[in-house]
Formats: structure tokens, C-alpha cells, sequence
């Protein structure tokens, strides 16, 4: 195994440990106010990052590099903004030099400990490499580490909601094409028919206090084929899909009738006068009557299951409604 890729990809973890580098010494030569450091997290900070393995034996990176810049305590908006803008050059210039996604999250002490029962978090805390300023423990102290049998139910409804998002934006991409297509377009619909798969998987540990921190101890737990494969696809992406949309649009519809099912017998779906102000003032209308006041996580995935089922387009408020509380 890698440091940052998996299986043997030495060239790749050599790779990712120089752009970790040289980003890390722009990063610090830039100074930015009000920045206290930056690490490497997602795949590659976990050990699990994918590499394509093109016909004439060469190498690349498949998965977006997601650094995390973590801001000092007490920044204002107007702070946050400026740390973005400053990173952002950062992140063109080898975006355009490795060929995949280079991002920066901005991320304040607040906000992580205020999301610090999401699975992003939790696997930060479990997977990252420092790159500029302060180190990951020294800024991390005051986020307390779950175990992975801990997540609640919203990250289950969250995790099918954001992949199911992208399986109705793969057959939007597909049908825009006319389908089979090369390039760009078929890699974006391989990889969310891939993340679907996955995200199904994962939804259904979480709600069965099942999850593992590593993907492969996650396949061990479900026992299933398909998303076993898919694991095999995330390491080593290739020109074919693990399966094909319709086999992934009834994994996902399958994983949520399960997971609501959950929701309801836990109390899950209850409403809340907190979640009917909290929807209320973020979108500025009452929405859906049915799901008023339960979880946004709730309440979108019951309208995206709807479009997903009828196999619809995404309707502008709908994504609307994922890019706020997503």
C-alpha cells in the first residue's frame, strides 16, 4: 500500500508527496492574514486514493487533492472570503498542472466543531497530512473524534441525497449526448455512477451502526458484490463503468427505502419547531407541507427520491434547496 494512493502507485505517492511540498512553501510564502494552516484530507489524506493506469503504462491521479484551510477563531465573513480569494490561484495553477480538481475548503474552528458529527469531519480527523502552518492535532484539539458506529441518521439521508444529486446530473449529462459517449463527459458519468454505488453502501452502514473508517473494512462489513467492485473502480478507475445507471439508480432507491424506514422507527423523521425557523429562514418559504419541520436532510431526500423515481431532471428549486443545506 501507498501513503496517499492505493495499492503499489509509487511514482503517484511520490507525486502527490511534491505537490504536498510545493504547495506548502506557496502556501506559507503567501502569509495570508488570519489563515492558521492548511492540510491534506479526502482520499489521498486517507491512503485511498485512485490512480488510471492508461494503455501505454502511464500513470495519473484520478481523485480531487481536498485541502482543508482552517481560518483563526473569531474571522468575519469578509475574512473568510479573502482567504478563499488568496488560495484560489493556488488551486488553478495545479488544477491545471495535475489534470484533476485541486480544492481549498475554508473552514473555521466554529464550523467544524459545529459539524463535527459529519462523516467529513470524522474522517479528517482520521486521515490527513499537514502542509502549511500549524499542524492538524494543534488546530483539531477541540473536535471531539466519534467512533464510526456513531453517526447519526442525518448522515445517512445526507450521503444518498448528495450522491443521488449526482446520479440525476449523470443521466442529465448522458442525455445531453445522446449516452456512450468518450471523454470527459462519460469519466463524469462513470465516476457518479460509482459514487452512488459507494454512498448507497456507506448510507446503509451508518444507519445499521455498521461504518468502518477504511473503505475496504466497509466492504467486508456489507458483503456485497456490487459495491465490493466499485470499491475495486474507486482505486483504479477505468473506461468502463462498475455497472450501468439503471443498476445504480435501484442500489439507491433500494438503500433509501431502507434508511426512511429507519427514520421513522427511530423518530428520525419527527418535525421540530427548531428545523420548520431553521428551513424557513435559510430558504425563505415554508416548502413541502408533508415534510414541514422534519431534518432538510430529510426533507430533500424525500423530493429527490420522488425525481429519482420518476426519472426527472433536477428542478431548479430542488438544487437549489442541496447547494444551501447541503
Amino acid at each position: 500500500m501507498g501513503r496517499y494512493v492505493a495499492g503499489e502507485a509509487p511514482a503517484m505517492d511520490r507525486l502527490v508527496e511534491e505537490t504536498i511540498r510545493d504547495i506548502g512553501a506557496v502556501v506559507t510564502a503567501l502569509a495570508v492574514p488570519r489563515l492558521q494552516g492548511v492540510v491534506l484530507g479526502g482520499g489521498y489524506g486517507r491512503g485511498e486514493g485512485g490512480v488510471f493506469d492508461l494503455p501505454n503504462g502511464v500513470q495519473h491521479l484520478s481523485n480531487d487533492l481536498d485541502f482543508f484551510a482552517v481560518t483563526e477563531k473569531g474571522v468575519s465573513a469578509q475574512d473568510i472570503c479573502a482567504i478563499a480569494n488568496a488560495l484560489a490561484p493556488v488551486s488553478e495553477k495545479w488544477t491545471a498542472k495535475l489534470g484533476i480538481e485541486v480544492d481549498f475548503v475554508v473552514r473555521t474552528p466554529w464550523r467544524m466543531r459545529h459539524d463535527q458529527d459529519r462523516v467529513m469531519i470524522q474522517e479528517l480527523m482520521h486521515g490527513y497530512f499537514d502542509v502549511a502552518g500549524k499542524k492538524g492535532e494543534e488546530m483539531f484539539g477541540e473536535i471531539e473524534r466519534r467512533p464510526p458506529s456513531a453517526f447519526p441518521w442525518a448522515e445517512a439521508a445526507r450521503l444518498l441525497m448528495n450522491r443521488g444529486v449526482g446520479l440525476v446530473l449523470a443521466k442529465c449529462k448522458m442525455e445531453s449526448v445522446k449516452c456512450k459517449v468518450a471523454g470527459d463527459v462519460q469519466e463524469f458519468v462513470n465516476r457518479n455512477i460509482n459514487k452512488c454505488v459507494l454512498g448507497a453502501g456507506d448510507a446503509r452502514l451508518i444507519v445499521r451502526g455498521e461504518y468502518q473508517w477504511r473503505v475496504e473494512d466497509r466492504a467486508a462489513a456489507l458483503g456485497d458484490k456490487l459495491y465490493s467492485a466499485a470499491v475495486a473502480w474507486k482505486f483504479r478507475p477505468r473506461a468502463e463503468s462498475v455497472c450501468d445507471w439503471e443498476t445504480a439508480r435501484a442500489r439507491w432507491l433500494e438503500v433509501v427505502e431502507e434508511v426512511m424506514a429507519t427514520g421513522r422507527r427511530t423518530g428520525a423523521l419527527r418535525r421540530s419547531i427548531y428545523q420548520a425557523a431553521r428551513w424557513v429562514v435559510r430558504r425563505r418559504t415554508l416548502g413541502n407541507w408533508r415534510t414541514f419541520g422534519q431534518v432538510a436532510a430529510a426533507r430533500l431526500l424525500q423530493a429527490l427520491t420522488e425525481v429519482v423515481r420518476a426519472r426527472k431532471t433536477l428542478p431548479p428549486s430542488l438544487r437549489r434547496d442541496w447547494e444551501i443545506f447541503n
